[in-house]
């Protein structure tokens, strides 16, 4: 009798252990905020250099070559109240056709350490639960897996406006696989601008689309 209380006990532990365990893995990743919440807006154009250069400055803004295109970007929103400490954003810039990302993006806001650029695993985690993000994530080419596109990091929730731009150059042939990444000519319809909400452990909270 006394074993099987002893067996019962452990059982019970080792549930309320596994139980805890989810329990701050749910909590973790549940949004303290809706994505509602921020209003954001996003606005994309394609421009000349002059504007491009006017709009990133001081932050130098990428170069095109004569018959390359200038996307310029900029997303809005009003700060969430209740962020966690240590929440992000991500901005997504995506070719809806190939779904590929612009290989760079020079970006800015009124802190321009607020901002950078880059992929993290949070890309994957928002490509694989949302399937209009498929591509964001790193991609498996012949057992290796690589990432050759760029998104927006926003480390603070209160960087609002950022504005960001892209060259989109011509795709050249023969380029493999692995170095793929957005590329024109395109129309502003043809990409889609996503904002990611992110929490302090790279846990995805939300996607939400803001243009196209």
């Amino acid at each position: 009798m006394r074993r099987r209380a002893v067996l019962v006990l452990g059982v019970v532990i080792l549930l309320a252990g596994v139980g805890g365990v989810v329990g701050v893995r749910w909590w973790q990743s549940r949004a303290p905020y809706r994505p509602e919440v921020l209003h954001a807006r996003a606005t994309l154009r394609i421009v000349d250099q002059a504007t491009a250069d006017a709009a990133l400055a001081p932050v130098g803004a990428q170069h095109a070559e004569p018959g390359e295109q200038i996307f310029l970007g900029r997303v809005t929103w009003t700060p969430p109240a209740d962020a966690r400490e240590g929440d992000s954003f991500r901005i997504v810039l995506l070719d809806k056709r190939s779904h590929l990302m612009p290989g760079f993006i020079a970006v800015t806001a009124a802190d321009p350490d607020d901002v950078g650029t880059g992929s993290d695993g949070s890309l994957d985690a928002a490509a694989e639960r949302y399937p209009w993000l498929r591509g964001i994530g790193v991609r498996e080419i012949n057992g290796s897996f690589w990432s050759a596109g760029s998104a927006v990091t926003v480390s603070a929730v209160d960087a609002s406006p950022v504005t960001f731009q892209t060259v989109l150059h011509r795709a050249v042939e023969g380029t493999p696989p692995e170095n793929e990444v957005a590329t024109g000519p395109a129309a502003v319809e043809d990409l889609l601008v996503a904002l990611i909400g992110v929490g302090p452990d790279g846990q995805v909270y939300w996607a939400e689309r803001l243009l196209n």
